[in-house]
């Protein structure tokens, strides 16, 4: 069944040309495909009065990519948008680190490790992360970057593939890496350029995922890449032992009329197969749509109420494909986070998942991601409101906005139990908002490590979903004291006794819980638990309490 979430009372200016606010907020138009997600599809001198499109929040994902194109034709991003009224009544006041400082509870930082090579800069953003071993692979928008954290307190750089195409969030499986590109590409090896925005309607203009072999951590090699509808904006993985080959869920929900293989309506995901003994041959297998013969019906959207945020709601997205999908093969489900609504799917016929449950909530203006808990019976959703690039961490934007929302799965429906969101002010030039995260293998709890950008990372600890309590938190002050930028963790992720965040400006940062905020108990757990890799999107199960 549909259930609908109970409603509630939410270092730099744009350097190329830049359209300057009193306040000092930065305004561009961002480039559909390379933004993450896009938002503000319209440009500033395209809507009615100058200082009606002068975006406070400004998505400048797309923007400060080198070769961002004036392209706008996108989807339904208007409602992510905040006007210049809205930024400018965002209430920082209480926020209290400055530039530079930093401060947290509960959290130890370990390590720094800053981009380097073709990964420095501000314009090339670190995305997602995976682990195998002694390795993560560190996306980033420029291309990916293979790190040994066998000592945790020093990692070091192995490996470093430059090959632009945003995001390049990454999944890795045995010698296999793949990266998503959600960006019109002038070809699809690792030597493109993005592609004008007069070319999009071009048959040669390449999208979708790369597959890489890196067997050899020190030289991966591409092996293939794959056409998908309107690209990859995200992936997840599926491992389909009995036919030996891996399913690639791919998720594309940034269609556009101009692009020449994308156009709405698009609910769809493509599939595709990566043959394990021939994964040079990967190739698209079908183009399911979860909600056809499901008995639901795609979110149409609603509208931003006039006086939001002093009352009513952000506007909701309309659902045109889902943002991220997170599957759990051990109970047959995936969770999709699919811009206007969460929705569960059944996977236990892999090639076409099917919508079981649908949950829609007008305080979620964009349904990012997901998490099970261990045994299943939970799922906590994210809300990016303002698409990544907005100060929504403020007492000005209502707690259930921009927060995490937990549903407890019963009788097969999503039920609502709790919203919970960053309890910290941050100031107006600090993007923040509830993003990426994984479990931690304890045994009799449900705790979890999240990426807040801005607003750092934190340790939530949500065993009883209906009262959510943080356990620790990592903050630093604003990468720009004077401008809204993009930066902070993209995303936090525990593995093998420590917490690794991809900062999109700062590197990869690493920490280990101070057994205070946990318990000497949880603690040893931690401490014994060892995984061989891990996929945030692709949950496995981390202990053993399903049955219990």
């Amino acid at each position: 069944m549909t259930t609908t979430s109970p409603t509630a009372p939410a270092r730099w200016t744009a350097a190329l040309g830049v359209l300057v606010l009193a306040a000092a907020l930065a305004v561009v138009t961002p480039s559909p495909g390379l933004a993450h997600p896009d938002a503000c599809e319209k440009s500033a001198t395209s809507a009615s009065g100058f200082g009606q499109r002068l975006l406070g929040i400004v998505n400048v994902f797309a923007a400060f990519l080198p070769g961002a194109t004036d392209d706008t034709d996108h989807a339904d991003d208007a409602e992510e948008c905040f006007s210049e009224e809205i930024a400018a009544s965002l209430d920082d006041s209480d926020a209290v680190l400055g530039a530079g400082e930093v401060d947290g509870e509960g959290l130890i930082h370990v390590a720094n490790l800053p981009k380097s090579g073709p990964f420095v800069g501000t314009s090339n953003f670190n995305s997602d992360i995976a682990f195998q071993g002694d390795y993560a692979i560190q996306g980033n928008y420029q291309g990916f970057q293979i790190t040994d954290i066998s000592d945790p307190a020093a990692p070091q750089v192995v490996s470093q593939v430059d090959c632009p195409g945003s995001q390049n969030d990454v999944s890795v499986y045995g010698d296999l890496i793949i990266t998503s590109t959600d960006s019109p590409r002038t070809n699809d090896t690792c030597d493109n350029a993005p592609q004008p925005a007069a070319r999009r309607a071009d048959p040669d203009t390449w999208e979708g995922i790369r597959i890489f072999d890196w067997s050899d951590p020190t030289d991966p090699q591409l092996l293939t890449s794959v056409l998908t509808f309107c690209g990859s904006h995200t992936h997840t993985i599926l491992p389909d032992d009995a036919n030996d080959r891996l399913l690639v869920y791919v998720s594309s929900y940034d269609v556009a009329t101009n692009y020449w293989n994308c156009g709405t309506p698009w609910t769809n995901i493509s599939v595709v197969a990566v043959p394990l003994s021939d994964p040079a041959s990967a190739s698209v297998i079908g183009t399911p749509d979860p909600w056809e013969g499901s008995g639901f019906t795609p979110n149409p959207g609603t509208a931003r109420s006039p006086n939001w945020p002093a009352e009513g709601f952000p506007g909701t997205r309309t659902t045109n494909g889902c943002h991220d999908i997170t599957t759990y093969p051990a109970i047959g489900l995936a969770a999709g986070a699919c811009m206007g609504e969460g929705v569960l799917m059944d996977i236990t016929e892999p090639e076409s998942p099917v919508v079981t449950a649908q949950v829609l909530d007008d305080n979620f203006a964009f349904w990012h991601s997901a998490t099970f808990n261990h045994d299943g019976t939970a799922v906590l959703f994210t809300d990016e409101l303002g698409g990544g690039g907005a100060a929504t961490c403020n007492p000005t934007i209502p707690d259930e906005q921009g927060a995490n929302a937990i549903y407890v799965i019963e009788d097969g429906d999503l039920e609502f139990a709790s919203y919970w969101k960053l309890p910290r002010v941050q100031s107006n030039t600090e993007n923040c908002v509830a993003h990426n995260g994984s479990l931690l293998p304890l045994q009799d709890r449900t705790v979890m490590s999240q990426s807040w950008y801005q607003g750092g990372v934190v340790l939530l600890d949500w065993t009883d979903p209906y009262d959510p309590q943080e356990l620790a938190w990592f903050d630093r002050g604003p990468f720009d004291e004077d401008n809204l930028g993009i930066a902070g963790s993209w995303s936090a992720y525990f593995y093998n006794g420590y917490i690794y965040s991809n900062d999109i400006q700062e590197g990869l940062d690493v920490f280990r819980v101070d057994p205070r905020a946990i318990g000497s108990k949880a603690q040893g757990e931690l401490n014994s638990s060892k995984v061989d890799e891990l996929n945030a999107q692709h949950q496995e199960p981390l202990v053993n309490r399903r049955g219990r």
